[in-house]
């Protein structure tokens, strides 16, 4: 666990029309549906509860319309003012982006095995896409850059990443971090990772 950086509270954007069809989005974007929006609204009410006493949190968003509208809807109970940073944008996922997994096994069939045997490691190999390790600098650098504890809204891959690089754990041990939309993922030097839930 990295005791260097500050305490952060990692939120996934709501539920997407592209989540819910099952396309791959990456630098592309499509709006929350309407229980994206109902989950947005549900994290605003827990880290009212969590956070909304405290005057030592900022809050953070990828600039992507997705995260942005569910950092907008999560904190308007709070008030709080929200930072864009591109480092926060989900992975680019080049040719893929905008296909289902079915479309990209059809398209690329040799990756159907990688697929299997690395879920997250797979997200990496797109063509014209971003690696492991063009994330995982941004992330790092975005990490280094927090000077205070933050609530953080970004993406699926994205938020593996960063909670991995916070806790100092490699790519394989990433694959066991809980996923989701609709939770918190607090991590703190005190208390390590947790979910919190509505």
């Amino acid at each position: 666990m990295h005791n260097e950086f500050p305490e952060i509270f990692v939120v996934r954007h709501g539920q997407t029309e592209w989540n819910l069809a099952g396309r791959y989005q990456g630098s592309l974007d499509s709006p929350l549906t309407i229980k994206g929006c109902r989950q947005a609204r549900d994290i605003g009410k827990v880290l009212l509860r969590e956070v909304g006493d405290r005057n030592d949190v900022v809050a953070t968003s990828s600039p992507q319309g997705r995260a942005r509208r569910t950092a907008d809807l999560a904190l308007a109970p709070l008030g709080w003012p929200i930072t864009e940073d591109a480092r926060l944008r989900e992975i680019a996922f080049g040719a893929w982006e905008g296909l289902t997994k079915q479309g990209i096994h059809a398209g690329w069939p040799e990756l159907g095995l990688t697929d299997a045997q690395a879920p997250v490691g797979w997200h990496f190999k797109s063509p014209d896409g971003e690696s492991y390790a063009d994330v995982e600098r941004r992330v790092d650098r975005f990490l280094t850059d927090l000077t205070r504890p933050s609530v953080v809204f970004t993406h699926g891959i994205l938020s593996m990443v960063l909670r991995a690089r916070w806790l100092g754990v490699g790519a394989q041990d990433m694959l066991k971090l809980p996923g989701g939309q609709g939770v918190i993922f607090h991590l703190s030097p005190g208390r390590g990772h947790r979910m919190i839930e509505k």
